[in-house]
Parts: structure tokens; C-alpha cells; sequence
């Protein structure tokens, strides 16, 4: 068995910074690979695609982090289960058909997280967070590094 320490841990942040709030996963990750914990992977884009399954499964956890549209402020952190989709867009997909790929084509068994941050305005070409967002961004990332840190993210599911 893996020691917590030994796990490889891969935080990915995406989403869209010229759309407001959207930015606030790349924001995140930005934030997090500033902290440079040792063993932490992190990688940010505009959005989830096919190829991000390889990355899951070479890796002991993922956490995936994403504005939220709606939901608990100021942000949800849940478990993640993976999904099969018949079919896939250029376009986006979704954290749970990257973790259904990643256990269908590699038979990866990856322990997956979406930490969803609540943000509130999604205009188009305005790369500013809404200061509610930000104050949500740096709540999670309160919640977050401590987790990562230890790589121990179940027993914060609880409660």
C-alpha cells in the first residue's frame, strides 16, 4: 500500500479567465503551484479534454477544481465517479467522462475530487474576478492546501 506521503497527487484548475469568474480553477491551480508542495503536480487550462485521462491515470488522486455556476457557497468539495460518455466534443468534457476514460482505456484506478468554487459572473472578455469570487477562491484554497499537503482528502467529505 501507498504511503500518503508517496502519492501522486495532479490538481487540475480549468476554465476560462477572460469570462470573469470562470477563471477562478486556473486561478486556483496558479495559486496552489505558488506553494510548491513537494510530490503536487498541477496543471490549469481553459477545459477538460480526452487527453486529460492519460494524465488521471498516471496518478494516485486528482483533484479537479472548476467554478461553479451555482451551488454552496463558498465552494463543494466532493468525491467523483466516473462516468462513460457515448460521445465527445471538441468542445469539453466533463471531469466525470475524463475519470470513465482514464479506468476504460487504462484501467486506472485514480481516488478523483471536484472542488467547486462558487462564482457568480460569467460575462465575456473581462479578465476580472467578482470580489465575492475571489473571496470564495481564497476560502478554498484555506480548505485545499492543508488536504494536499497531507494528501489525505476522504475525511474531508465529512461533516
Amino acid at each position: 500500500m501507498t504511503t500518503a506521503a508517496a502519492k501522486k497527487v495532479l490538481v487540475i484548475g480549468y476554465g476560462n479567465p477572460a469570462r470573469e469568474d470562470d477563471g477562478l480553477g486556473p486561478a486556483a491551480a496558479e495559486a496552489i503551484e505558488k506553494y510548491a508542495i513537494t510530490g503536487i503536480s498541477v496543471d490549469a487550462d481553459y477545459q477538460l479534454t480526452v487527453e486529460d485521462a492519460a494524465a488521471v491515470a498516471q496518478h494516485d488522486i486528482v483533484i479537479f477544481i472548476d467554478a461553479a455556476v451555482k451551488g454552496k457557497e463558498p465552494f463543494s468539495f466532493s468525491r467523483l465517479t466516473p462516468k462513460r460518455q457515448e460521445s465527445f466534443s471538441s468542445h469539453s468534457v466533463d471531469p466525470e467522462a475524463v475519470v470513465g476514460l482514464a479506468k476504460e482505456l487504462f484501467n486506472a484506478s485514480t481516488e478523483t475530487y471536484i472542488l467547486a468554487i462558487r462564482g457568480y459572473s460569467f460575462a465575456m472578455f473581462k479578465e476580472e474576478m467578482t470580489a465575492q469570487a475571489s473571496d470564495n477562491l481564497n476560502k478554498a484554497l484555506q480548505f485545499i492546501v492543508p488536504l494536499l499537503k497531507a494528501r489525505s482528502f476522504k475525511q474531508a467529505l465529512k461533516g
